[in-house]
């Protein structure tokens, strides 16, 4: 004879990452867990700002803020590589989905055909170079969509009846 399982109080439920508004919200590992990512990928940053290779490029540090944070939105299991499924997600949510063979592609165009998941070198190499990969498009895209509408915040303006239709 099978027993229920006894209820656990609620503190004892492992913590899960929410997703509101852009911003993360989860338990005390999950932040400690972006802060180290977080820095990493500033050590990489500065490594980038030193290269004398990009240094003709106009405001760097403020393009390598840009791409560090749409990287950790995506790299959510902290393993500084973006998969293919991480690729699916980020397509979808510009709303340009793909094919799993179009992904595969992309990431071996990004890559070079060595690694089946995007590091955040590979990431940045490809947002800063001189190449138009199709993700490099659909990031900027994004970027540029996201400057002309803006977002509103908070709770929608009340109507009356003569702003129905």
């Amino acid at each position: 004879v099978l027993s229920p399982r006894p209820l656990r109080p609620s503190h004892q439920y492992p913590t899960m990452s929410v997703m509101l508004n852009n911003a993360h919200q989860g338990g005390k590992a999950f932040r400690l867990l972006k802060a180290e990512q977080e820095g990493r990928l500033e050590e990489i940053n500065k490594e980038f700002l030193c290269d004398p290779k990009f240094s003709d490029e106009e405001d760097l540090e403020e393009k390598l803020a840009v791409f560090k944070e749409k990287y950790m939105e995506f790299d959510l299991n902290n393993h500084g590589e973006i998969d293919l499924m991480s690729v699916k997600r980020m397509m979808e949510k510009l709303g340009t989905p793909k094919t799993h063979l179009e992904l595969k592609k992309m990431i071996s165009e990004v890559t070079g055909g060595i690694s089946e998941t995007i590091s955040y070198q590979d990431f940045v190499t490809l947002m800063l170079g001189k190449r138009s990969a199709v993700l490099k498009l659909v990031m900027m895209f994004e970027g540029k969509n996201q400057e002309s509408t803006p977002k509103l915040s908070g709770p929608p303006p009340e109507r009356d009846l003569s702003s129905l239709p």
